[in-house]
């Protein structure tokens, strides 16, 4: 009995050694995400695929701003339901799957991409039609928003028209039927934009009306009063 008590007391004094050396090998820009609370949405669903552009040199500005950061986190009920917009796709399309390109982001990376843009040489009074205000923020900077697109059976993107961060017209569901009628985009391209939000509607995540691939859970102003700000 004493045995057992003894192996039992070393199983988990071994567990929690794992779980301090994990909490401490977090990297300090994930660590804030899940002091707030945030989980990892491949913890919630392991099927939805991960690549942060902003942790790539492959976004608007061209260089890494996230760093080590290369999970996507939200906020739980955010992480559910994007659960349930992946198990919609799956339904509707055997094989298909939802890949994440932005997930929640500090407020901090927030200012990093908005000064980006004075090296860009984006007019100060057109900066907001590329980042939100940091001083207002984004939905991402509550874990309340999510860009992404969906990927084949061989998972290869759909084609959606654009590139992920691409300005303009083109990319703007608002404008989809006038793009068409000039040529510009295809209906195929528009049918993959419209599997993308249906799967993502049913669930409960509004439409951007110019960016094909973001998706609001809830209102800023709602965000903001229910999470608060990530730093």
């Amino acid at each position: 009995m004493l045995k057992t008590a003894f192996s039992l007391l070393l199983t988990s004094f071994a567990a929690l050694q794992t779980f301090a050396q994990s909490s401490k090998s977090l990297p300090a820009i994930e660590q804030k995400m899940v002091d707030r609370g945030l989980v990892d949405i491949q913890k919630v669903d392991p099927e939805i695929l991960v690549e942060l552009k902003y942790s790539t040199t492959d976004n608007f500005i061209g260089r890494d701003v996230y760093g080590d950061l290369t999970r996507a986190y939200l906020q739980p009920e955010m992480a559910k339901r994007l659960a349930k917009a992946s198990t919609l796709l799956k339904k509707e399309k055997p094989g298909y799957r939802l890949l994440v390109y932005d997930a929640a982001r500090p407020n901090s990376a927030q200012y990093d991409l908005w000064n980006a843009l004075d090296h860009l040489k984006i007019p100060a009074r057109s900066k907001t039609q590329y980042v939100a205000d940091p001083k207002i923020g984004s939905n991402h900077n509550f874990g309340c928003a999510i860009d992404l697109t969906v990927v084949d059976e061989n998972g290869k993107p759909l084609d959606m028209g654009t590139k992920f961060d691409f300005f303009g017209p083109l990319a703007y569901p608002r404008s989809e039927q006038e793009m068409l009628e000039k040529g510009k985009l295809t209906a195929r391209q528009i049918e993959n934009r419209q599997l993308l939000r249906k799967v993502m509607t049913q669930v409960g995540f509004k439409v951007n009306t110019t960016e094909w691939w973001h998706f609001d859970g809830m209102s800023k102003a709602q965000a903001r009063v229910k999470y608060g700000m990530i730093p």
